[in-house]
């Protein structure tokens, strides 16, 4: 086998026996890897309606054929189990070194069930697993963690771990890997810690091989020598500033999300910009393995009281900790990112949940003796000191840890949440730009914007510029995106370089390049309708377990103060998103019945029937 390699490992966490399976050339074809061998495992193994924090509730990470490989940004491995955030189906995504090795211990992909007595941690060298005892490790940051766990092990290993957040099971903890990668979003590491799985150690064995070398050092070759002639004329911001360069582009399409969501422009944003972060706090960029793009920041920060070092932030955190809250401190925000990592959260739920908080006692539906001290927009201390809070369960901490939509409606007040599916929103406002509003609702996760991207042509016009206002005619462009997103999801590729340069450069973005490396790498000879069908087939398995958990058309949605009332101020002034009138659309184009459950036919057509 190539490109893959063609087994997987079980860790029966509740017998502690580990064993091997060889995996079907026919579903590592028609799913492709990471994302969608998730999604095939969950529907298969999974029980949709078990408690996402009980040992019934499996876990799976995968990496992707191209992940290793060399090809530019094959970087990633995902994490899929079902959120105790959201209810839902999870696709938590990280780069970094870890993916890479994980592919070299000659196995696809990971699948934990039951849940340990006692805190262990997986150690696989050269492809031996082994589960040992991580007493001496638990309540270590992640930091901390890795540290030990590489003097105990091997100094050239690789750990994705979880921290204090996971442990207490706060609802958005993460699990980071090479200290400062995440996968942050839906509370994976919540269901890490409930299976008392500390970590997962790897030391790989080789390279992956490739079913033809020679056309995949020729397909590297071409398609490097186009991006890096194209960044000589035009240098990639995702290079000079990282994503936090996005802040100046969503505020000057009105569409940066403030005041937690009122707003869509911020009068501090220039202080929270990425070149003030560039300015103020970089030290050097830095890359997940075979990336030329190199957009992580490692950074330092000296001010008074938020003195600290470490990865980020991203634009994601300057947004939920910065606008949002309406925090123009950018040392502050950069050490509340830094206590994400090392405590292990996600840094847009948190934020975002701070955001939530401060409305409700602005509105005086939260009194501010039950926060345990003042809280107003603005507030730089307030952030830093409740996101210490919130790792550790401590105070009105302990509240924070269950995310805006279950404070919001414990205080009575649920439409302040700004979530779907009970999961935050990214950084991008929907009445000014329609496609993210149904990609957030679509979305399988909840609120997303990395599992279908429409700010790429709404904002940033690649592969082609759309009118971010208009709603008609963004169904179809939206689920493109989306297909293609879980076509790089399975690949093990970043989304930030295939959308750009291995799709077709229309709105159609066909998967072109990545068909291509795919073809070498593993000589399964997809043909583009085959490949494009395997992205559909994922998303389309991925809403199989959503309906089978209950969730349906009432929950592809977004809050009122997005759909009812116009935005008030910026670019943008007066729009509400559409999302009733483009959803009847989606589910048509999705072959989906108004109740966003896929028709028989759909199901025939994808082999999922």
């Amino acid at each position: 086998m190539h490109g893959w390699m063609g087994k997987i490992l079980r860790v029966d966490l509740t017998t502690q026996q580990c064993s091997t399976q060889p995996l079907d050339l026919k579903i590592l074809k028609d799913y492709i890897g990471g994302r969608g061998l998730g999604a095939y495992f969950l529907n298969k193994e999974g029980d949709p309606q078990a408690d996402p924090l009980s040992a019934g509730n499996p876990m799976i990470m995968a990496t992707g054929p191209l992940t290793g490989t060399g090809a530019p940004t094959g970087a990633r491995y995902m994490v899929m189990t079902k959120s105790p955030l959201t209810g839902a189906v999870t696709c938590s995504n990280s780069g970094g070194m870890f993916p890479t090795e994980f592919k070299r211990t000659g196995f696809d992909a990971i699948i934990f069930t039951g849940k340990s007595d006692k805190p262990v941690y997986l150690w696989i060298d050269h492809g031996k697993p082994e589960l040992r005892s991580a007493d001496h490790l638990w309540g270590k940051d992640t930091h901390q963690t890795t540290d030990q766990l590489l003097a105990e092990t091997h100094a050239q290993a690789r750990v994705a771990c979880i921290g204090p957040a996971g442990e207490k099971q706060v609802l958005f903890a993460s699990i980071m890997n090479d200290k400062n990668r995440a996968a942050g979003r839906s509370g994976v590491g919540a269901v890490m810690g409930s299976k008392h799985l500390k970590a997962v150690v790897i030391k790989g064995k080789g390279r992956i091989p490739m079913a033809d070398p020679d056309r995949f050092k020729q397909v590297n070759k071409q398609v490097l020598d186009t991006f890096r002639e194209g960044v000589e004329k035009t240098p990639l911001g995702l290079t000079v500033n990282g994503t936090a360069g996005v802040v100046m582009a969503t505020q000057n399409f009105g569409v940066l999300p403030t005041k937690n969501w009122q707003q869509g422009t911020f009068d501090g944003w220039e202080k929270i910009d990425g070149q003030e972060l560039t300015r103020r706090y970089l030290k050097k960029n830095s890359a997940c393995y075979g990336c030329p793009i190199g957009c992580g920041r490692l950074t330092r920060v000296t001010d008074a009281g938020f003195e600290g070092e470490g990865e980020g932030p991203e634009y994601e955190t300057l947004y939920a900790m910065g606008s949002n809250c309406m925090i123009d401190n950018l040392g502050a925000i950069t050490k509340a990112n830094y206590i994400c990592n090392e405590m292990g959260m996600d840094t847009i739920t948190m934020g975002a949940t701070i955001a939530c908080a401060m409305e409700l006692v602005d509105r005086g539906y939260l009194s501010e003796d039950r926060v345990g001290r003042a809280l107003q927009w603005g507030d730089a201390g307030a952030l830093v000191e409740l996101t210490r809070m919130t790792a550790a369960r401590e105070g009105f901490g302990d509240e924070l840890a269950l995310g805006s939509f279950r404070l919001a409606e414990k205080y009575g007040h649920p439409e302040l949440a700004p979530v779907s599916k009970k999961q935050e929103f990214p950084g991008y406002e929907p009445r000014g730009a329609q496609a993210m509003g149904l990609a957030y609702a679509t979305s399988p996760i909840g609120g997303s914007h990395m599992r279908g991207d429409p700010a790429y042509f709404e904002l940033f016009s690649v592969p082609q510029p759309m009118d971010p206002h208009i709603w008609e005619g963004k169904a179809k462009v939206t689920a493109a995106f989306q297909d293609l997103s879980a076509i790089i999801d399975a690949a093990g590729l970043c989304i930030f370089f295939a959308v750009r340069s291995l799709a077709a450069k229309d709105l159609g973005v066909a998967p072109t390049g990545i068909l291509e490396y795919l073809n070498a790498a593993t000589g399964s000879d997809y043909t583009l309708e085959e490949l494009m069908q395997a992205g559909e087939r994922i998303i389309n398995a991925e809403r199989i377990f959503l309906n089978n958990a209950g969730f349906s058309r009432k929950d592809d949605s977004l809050p009122d103060r997005l759909t009812k009332v116009p935005i008030p101020d910026g670019p943008a002034k007066g729009l509400v998103c559409h999302l009733e009138e483009m959803l009847d659309e989606y589910y048509e184009v999705r072959g989906w019945n108004r109740d966003g459950i896929p028709e028989t036919k759909t199901l025939e057509r994808l082999d999922l029937a």
